[in-house]
């Protein structure tokens, strides 16, 4: 599994190179499909596959479902993660997505946006397993049976910041 994970952040860094030579507007990885089957069935190497993948792989370690990816929202994540960006506020744009809960990766290094959501996504799932929402949240968020699906978005600043949110309904 981790050789899968290392082959499939290479293969998503690739294709962040290309958009990111495409002169977009710092929103990595934007997703064109539509629907909400997960990643894993649509074959999509973007970094939001790898998002929704990475959160569903640490669930499965529990025997929890997979939550389906949220694409519909995608894009309303992507203005969360650009605003919250902008002033410095994680968790600032809550709710606008109509998400019930949110998980946020706040001003990561991007010259690898992969290995960064890797790390933060990491770093989240250690917190736990506890019941303290302050200490555990972003664990509880992840191994949640309360939601089933995850909407992940991205922004990266002109500094080279990556703010990266998961949105669970």
């Amino acid at each position: 599994m981790v050789l899968q994970r290392f082959a499939s952040a290479l293969v998503a860094t690739a294709l962040a190179a290309a958009l990111a030579c495409s002169g977009d507007d710092g929103d990595i990885g934007e997703s064109e499909e539509s629907g909400s089957a997960s990643a894993g069935e649509t074959g999509d190497s973007s970094i939001q596959a790898l998002c929704v993948d990475t959160i569903n792989e640490y669930r499965a370690t529990l025997g929890l479902p997979a939550y389906e990816r949220w694409s519909a929202a995608e894009s309303c994540t992507d203005d969360q993660a650009e605003s919250d960006a902008k002033t410095g506020t994680a968790h600032g744009a809550f709710g606008a997505c109509e998400e019930w809960a949110q998980n946020e990766c706040p001003g990561w290094p991007s010259s690898d946006p992969e290995a960064s959501l890797l790390g933060c996504l990491e770093q989240m799932w250690a917190e736990g397993p506890g019941e303290d929402f302050s200490a555990h949240g972003h664990y509880l968020n992840m191994s949640s049976d309360s939601y089933t699906r995850v909407a992940c978005g991205f922004h990266t600043t002109e500094d080279g910041k990556l703010w990266a949110i998961q949105n669970f309904q």
